[in-house]
């Protein structure tokens, strides 16, 4: 047949080599657990609902037909909210375009130097540290929204806030109709796992609680905010010359950073997390690096909130029994057909609703269980992660993330610093003077981490004995430990009586 032929029938055989009957019923799953997550995301950063839906869309239909993984699937992402949020209050939601563009092109660059692979490298303490301090942050900020109340701004304030929160809840002076129906929300979500599995299979559980409660909000006509709708079109809007303000000072190009690296470090941790989870085609992390960036970069230009791989609806793809990437485009498909054909549909969902999908997705964000683990075998990485965590509360994520990786480095500097100094006295001989010599062994890695107790060591040597310093043992010796090694020889020669040999001799000092 002739080459032009088979490449007219080649995207034929494709399509028929999807297995629909195991793609098909995946993305519809995958589609009724993204609707509300997206439209909950959209409003806990303080935009509309409609753009948390542009950003699915984009995920599914662009981001999901790219190389790169295989059954992850892309949209906006809980563990940026908080990030959003402070963005859109700083800067206006019209600023939100262009730095979710700029995050974009920050990707497309880092997945052409193939520096995806890099995010491999990053400690999981410090990851799991982050998604901890967003989950608490985003379960202590809607835990206001879900009694009706407008969150204080900062993490302390959130948390000293809420005893008089769950008074007025108790005490019915918070809006007791949203409470019932944000409590009874989180309770079914919670639940919904220990129901007959007839029942859980039915729906998945964030769809089931909504719906159930939109369904009683609306027929017992109760006075709780509802979802604001308006059509995709009057929501998406190109960023202006005006959002370029939030490019000229070291904040927003701190939340650039951020941004990107939260986004790319949570969709390449997913994807290892996929990965494990089928045994189908690998990820690439550099295409799926450069996927992403192409998402982000059309969701900036079009205003819509930044995306990641997010693990919920990744997870669900992959255990609705999805086989190829056409799952999560076609969820793309159903989440751009609901939103226009049913856009009124989105106006009956109670906020506080969203609010308890949210608190349920906080909590889930914090390992407890790696947590316990790390406390009993790895203590040392378990403060790195409390400590990420707790940054990311009292501060914000850039800087929350920025102080976990320092203390990190520091600690794998720590750790790997070894270093035995061993003082051994050799019988007396003639003309040794008052004793033997001492030789002291050195050996491991000399680094300034080490440095006080090496000269704390070496400075109680006495003056009146020979010394032999033997660091042949060494496998590493910082600049600083060889000029302070240098500084110690000099000092020693200059007040003892007896001879110092030091083997091999010290390098020149610059």
């Amino acid at each position: 047949m002739h080459p032009r032929l088979l490449r007219h029938r080649a995207p034929v055989r494709a399509l028929r080599a999807v297995p629909w009957r195991y793609d098909l019923p995946a993305s519809l799953v995958v589609f009724l657990v993204a609707l509300p997550l997206c439209v909950g995301v959209a409003v806990a950063s303080g935009v509309p609902a409609e753009l948390g839906l542009v950003t699915g869309i984009v995920g599914g239909l662009l981001v999901g037909a790219l190389p790169g993984s295989s059954l992850q699937v892309s949209g906006p992402a809980a563990g940026l909210t908080v990030l959003v949020y402070e963005a859109v209050q700083e800067y206006g939601a019209g600023a939100l375009g262009i730095l979710v563009l700029a995050t974009g092109l920050l990707q497309l660059a880092m997945g052409a130097l193939r520096l995806g692979r890099w995010f491999r490298a990053m400690s999981a303490s410090v990851v799991h540290g982050m998604l901890a301090g967003i989950g608490l942050t985003l379960l202590f900020g809607q835990l206001y929204a879900l009694a009706d109340r407008k969150a204080p701004t900062t993490g302390p304030e959130k948390i000293a806030g809420l005893p008089a929160l769950l008074r007025d809840a108790a005490t019915g002076a918070a809006a007791p109709a949203a409470v019932g129906v944000g409590i009874a929300t989180l309770l079914l979500l919670v639940l919904w796992t220990y129901l007959p599995p007839r029942i859980a299979r039915a729906a998945p559980a964030p769809l089931a609680a909504v719906g159930i409660a939109a369904a009683v909000t609306a027929v017992a006509d109760l006075p709780v905010a509802r979802v604001r709708v308006s059509g995709l079109l009057d929501v998406v809007a190109l960023p202006d010359r005006d959002a370029l303000g939030a490019l000229a000072g070291t904040a927003g190009v701190g939340t650039i950073l951020a941004f990107t690296l939260i986004a790319s470090a949570e969709t390449l941790f997913s994807a290892a997390a996929v990965d494990r989870m089928h045994h189908g085609p690998r990820t690439d992390y550099d295409r799926e690096l450069t996927a992403q960036g192409i998402g982000n970069t059309l969701c900036g230009l079009l205003g819509a909130l930044p995306m990641t791989a997010v693990i919920v609806r990744s997870a669900t793809n992959v255990q609705a029994g999805a086989r190829t990437k056409a799952s999560r485009t076609l969820h793309g498909a159903w989440l751009l057909l609901f939103t226009a054909l049913l856009p009124g549909a989105l106006g009956l969902i109670p906020l506080t609703a969203l609010a308890a999908v949210l608190v349920h997705a906080g909590a889930k964000l914090v390992p407890v269980r790696r947590i316990v683990g790390l406390c009993r075998e790895h203590r040392g990485e378990a403060v790195v992660l409390g400590v990420t965590a707790v940054a990311i509360i009292t501060t914000d994520l850039f800087e929350g993330v920025l102080i976990g990786i320092g203390l990190a480095v520091v600690k794998s500097a720590w750790q790997t610093s070894h270093l035995q100094i061993a003082v051994e006295e050799a019988p007396a001989g003639e003309g040794d003077g008052a004793g033997g010599v001492l030789r002291v062994r050195l050996s491991g890695n000399a680094t300034f981490l080490r440095l006080p107790r090496l000269l704390d060591a070496l400075e109680r040597l006495p003056a009146d004995r020979p010394v032999e310093l033997d660091r042949s043992g060494l496998r590493h010796l910082d600049h600083a430990c060889t000029v302070a090694l240098a500084s110690w020889a000099a000092q020693h020669r200059a007040r003892s009586t007896a001879p110092l040999a030091v083997e091999p001799p010290l390098p020149t000092v610059v």
